[in-house]
């Protein structure tokens, strides 16, 4: 329990709930201060107020120079306070008390303050007096401060309260919130724990409110998606590798061993070595294009990257492949945007690799009679590419699994190939922020690459 107190206090989540709680709790007293100060004031001068009316009061019974009223009146007043929160003084020219319930000495004209020391009064009971000439006397009306000074002792303890209250809910209440945003954080560093003990399958869990913390959470998880599938695709790359590369491999040795025979018979091996040959190159092609994948896949290829129109990249293709289909038995056209060219921000040549791959595929696994369709359209903000064919298609269950690399369909194992073919025409259609998608045609297959159009870039 002490361990997660001290946890709770070094977090940066209750720091701020802290400092947020005492700048609150600062600004309550500051804003308290001004409304005592004002309050105090308001209540100083409604006091004057009503001393200046009292003596007012008093003062105009001696309009008629009559002193006999004047004393009548004081006595009066005096005689309404026996408790003496008020203080009356009547006092001729000589200092002498001509009425009242104290006499005032040495006091100035006009508002002051003192002390009294008076029988029947607590001791240090401060007062708050008005004195002036009435006629040839001196006429000095005082009220007690004690009833101000409690309301303003009552204020500023209740002040005192509330903004201890005040201070306890605020700590307490960013120490709740922080320790739930702490929570989350604490579950986020035990996700990122668990991944880098190798559980990729571990997520951040979510509450689903679509706060910041939420946001990024998400954003994290997707990350360890990403991290997982690559991870995930290198092992089957490891598992692809040992069992495509497998076979070549062995077939080299049979081919080198029966090379090696032959010498010993003094036999010549010139076919063996060529066999040879062409079984290595095969296999460093297989190698060179996991390599090119794993460069594009990392974004090595992206400071190539210009503003190009897909138009002219697939008029390319569809110029030098018809001659190649025809020769083959097949047929290539292509449909293009007219008028506006179709601009994309891209690599021309990885570009020209991706739809020659995908001719090539058609090529080589569609039979004599094929008719190959390429297109560019324009819909909405992309651009879609788009590589069609009348041939026998790839079954519904398998069109995922052909951008596998090294997967390689049964009835394709006999034609030649490494199965990298759509995997590289994948990466680099990811490199570009492009889709990808099979459909079927009935009969035949479509490729459909679908780009972001440069306006959408910028």
């Amino acid at each position: 329990m002490l361990n997660q107190g001290s946890g709770l206090l070094r977090s940066t989540p209750f720091r701020l709930a802290l400092t947020f709680a005492l700048l609150f709790v600062l600004a309550f007293v500051l804003s308290s201060a001004i409304v005592y100060q004002l309050m105090s004031a308001d209540l100083a001068g409604r006091l004057d107020e009503t001393i200046r009316e009292t003596y007012s009061v008093i003062a105009v019974t001696y309009a008629q120079s009559d002193q006999e009223d004047l004393v009548l009146s004081v006595d009066s007043h005096a005689a309404a306070s026996p408790e003496k929160e008020q203080l009356f003084s009547l006092t001729d020219a000589n200092g002498n008390r001509l009425a009242g319930n104290f006499t005032a000495a040495d006091l100035p004209d006009g508002f002051s303050d003192f002390t009294a020391s008076l029988p029947d009064v607590p001791p240090g009971t401060n007062y708050r007096a008005w004195s002036g000439s009435v006629g040839p006397n001196s006429l000095t009306v005082a009220f007690a401060l004690s009833e101000t000074e409690e309301l303003e002792r009552i204020v500023l303890m209740s002040f005192g309260w509330a903004t201890l209250i005040i201070s306890g809910l605020a700590v307490a209440g960013g120490a709740l919130l922080a320790s739930r945003v702490q929570r989350r954080l604490d579950g986020i560093a035990a996700t990122m724990d668990d991944v880098s003990n190798g559980r990729l399958d571990a997520r951040i869990p979510l509450l689903g409110n679509g706060d910041d913390i939420d946001g990024v959470s998400g954003q994290v998880n997707a990350a360890l998606e990403r991290l997982a599938s690559l991870v995930d695709g290198m092992r089957q790359v490891s598992a692809d590798i040992a069992h495509d590369l497998k076979t070549p491999l062995n077939r080299l040795q049979m081919i080198l061993e029966s090379a090696a025979d032959k010498t010993t018979r003094g036999e010549t091996v010139a076919d063996e070595l060529a066999e040879a040959r062409g079984e290595s190159l095969q296999i460093n092609e297989t190698f060179d294009a996991l390599l090119r994948i794993a460069q594009i896949e990392a974004g090595a290829r992206k400071a190539r990257f210009v503003d190009l129109d897909l138009n002219a990249v697939v008029e390319a293709i569809a110029e030098i492949y018809a001659g190649v289909a025809e020769d083959d038995g097949k047929s290539l056209s292509a449909t293009l945007v007219q008028g506006a060219p179709c601009l994309i921000h891209g690599d021309r040549d990885l570009l020209t690799q991706l739809f020659a791959n995908l001719v090539e595929n058609v090529l080589r696994h569609c039979p004599e009679g094929t008719v190959i369709l390429l297109s560019v359209t324009r819909q909405g903000d992309r651009i879609v590419a788009e590589v069609a064919d009348n041939g026998p298609g790839i079954p519904a269950q398998e069109r995922e699994k052909v951008f596998q690399r090294l997967y390689r369909l049964e009835t394709s194992r006999t034609t030649p190939g490494s199965g990298l073919g759509l995997s590289l025409v994948r990466a680099i259609a990811e490199l570009h922020g492009a889709s990808i998608a099979l459909e079927d045609r009935h009969p035949g297959l479509a490729v459909i690459v679908g780009f972001p159009a440069k306006a959408a870039l910028t």
